[in-house]
């Protein structure tokens, strides 16, 4: 390892450097935080966009999931499909049994409709990882045991996800997130962050 000296100080040239671990030689990459932050933006926005389509098809009906004739807005119930004929497990009675109760409907779509804004949004994001993760563990419970694996699905992947992407300040990168944070009422109430 080659050293030079600047002022009364050595300075490694080459070799590993004993304050940080890396090799002197080799600069960290500036730009590995960046690609991180825009790709948890990304995944943000992603998930934020299911959450909000799941809503808009089962309000209109737009043939995706759901049929047009099974719609909201005409009187369809969005949570009798899914809880009546996919729910299976150990708690498909309860599942069953709450089918397409109004307040089921309502708690459901509302849920949708918020989480999907939160996360396109990048505000409120303790509250959408928190209630976006009970709805996806609600909604993994339901067809216990998966199709195709003994426990683990796309739904536990999911909340996992929304608690890593909340972690990491993801709502603050192409985001409302900074402004969001800054507002009286969320510096007051943390839990609005």
């Amino acid at each position: 390892m080659a050293l030079i000296t600047r002022g009364a100080r050595r300075v490694p040239t080459q070799g590993t450097s004993p304050q940080t671990g890396q090799d002197a030689a080799t600069p960290a990459p500036a730009t590995g935080n960046t690609i991180a932050r825009y790709a948890a933006a990304a995944a943000r926005l992603s998930l934020g966009w299911i959450f909000l389509w799941a809503f808009i098809d089962k309000t209109f009906g737009l043939g995706y999931a759901t049929e047009s004739k099974n719609a909201w807005i005409d009187g369809g119930s969005p949570t009798n499909g899914f809880l009546k004929f996919a729910a299976t497990g150990p708690f498909k009675d309860t599942y069953n049994d709450i089918a397409g109760a109004t307040w089921a409907d309502w708690l459901f779509m509302t849920g949708l409709l918020g989480i999907g804004i939160a996360l396109l949004a990048g505000i409120a994001m303790r509250i959408a990882t928190a209630t976006g993760a009970l709805l996806l563990i609600l909604m993994w419970s339901a067809v216990l045991p998966p199709e195709n694996n003994p426990f683990m699905d796309d739904h536990i992947v999911y909340a996992i996800l929304l608690v890593l992407l909340t972690a990491l300040g993801a709502g603050k990168t192409l985001g409302l997130g900074t402004t969001w944070e800054n507002l009286p009422i969320v510096k007051r109430h943390p839990i609005l962050k």
